[in-house]
């Protein structure tokens, strides 16, 4: 009953906070710049082309944005490489036998929240290299240009979805 007491005493408190963490603007959304792969579809072969034209666009961009020293300097290179980053895409669609185009533009986008090796980027607005193949309607691949975290290792990153207040409340009850 105590633990009750103190859990409906603190939860005004912890409201509060998580409105005020939705309500400030991400300061940290502005030091990230986002890669994003869309689909041209949902199905099969769609989907596979898509994890190989993701493979040919994090190739080319790792060594290169290994260089940047900052966001800025890794928006300017991109938009020097929109060019190539399109023939990058473009190559590997046709070798797999797909005529439905790339297309690379950089824009800010809507991301939820996630984990890429032990840094949380908090769910919103980020500036972000798009890459639509054919009409871009199917389901997509996202992860960090700049700072690099999608170039680790293989390139390839585990996403962790967490919730703070959920892991409050489990360690309040000592689950």
């Amino acid at each position: 009953m105590k633990k009750l007491c103190i859990l409906f005493a603190l939860l005004p408190i912890l409201l509060a906070a998580v409105l005020i963490g939705v309500q400030r603007p991400a300061a940290e959304q502005t030091a990230y710049l986002r890669l994003h792969v869309r689909a041209n579809s949902d199905a099969a072969e769609d989907q596979a082309v898509k994890y190989a034209v993701k493979e040919a666009v994090v190739a080319y961009l790792a060594p290169l944005a290994a260089e940047c020293g900052s966001k800025e300097e890794a928006l300017q290179l991109v938009r020097g490489e929109l060019g190539a980053i399109e023939a990058a895409a473009e190559a590997v669609l046709q070798e797999k036998g797909f005529f439905y185009g790339a297309r690379a533009s950089l824009r800010q986008e809507e991301f939820p929240a996630r984990v890429y090796e032990g840094v949380t980027l908090e769910a919103g607005v980020y500036d972000a290299l798009i890459v639509e193949l054919g009409t871009g309607a199917g389901a997509n691949w996202w992860c960090v240009i700049y700072p690099p975290l999608c170039f680790a290792g293989d390139a390839a990153v585990d996403v962790e979805v967490r919730s703070k207040l959920w892991e409050l409340v489990q360690k309040f009850f000592g689950n």
